[in-house]
């Protein structure tokens, strides 16, 4: 049993689904990433799962957050993810390779 419960949009590729589902038996609360792109379309491994046993807590958690507790100081700017998500795509600085220590006095291996 499967039961979307809502979607929020992260960025142009990946939302966060919020369903209630049923994994392995168990009934439960999935958070998890939804990404649509060229290379791959589905869910990734980023999310979470909260059992149904469990699920009083969280929200009680939840629901005890302060909208204001939320809000960006005055002169503060938010982080800008997509930015931060494109800039780790791009090609990192090829390190030099180690190169193999070569052993003296190698280990004889004995036949039995």
């Amino acid at each position: 049993m499967e039961k979307d419960i809502g979607k929020i949009k992260k960025n142009d590729i990946t939302e966060i689904v919020i369903r209630i589902d049923d994994f392995g038996g168990k009934k439960g609360l999935t958070i998890r990433e939804y990404t649509t792109s060229e290379r791959y379309t589905g869910f990734t491994k980023s999310g979470t799962r909260i059992a149904a046993e469990s699920f009083k807590d969280f929200k009680k958690m939840i629901n005890s957050i302060d909208e204001k507790d939320l809000e960006m100081p005055e002169g503060e700017k938010p982080i800008d993810f997509e930015s931060e998500e494109q800039a780790s795509e791009e090609p990192k600085e090829e390190k030099p390779k180690k190169s193999k220590k070569k052993i003296d006095n190698p280990v004889q291996e004995e036949l039995f």
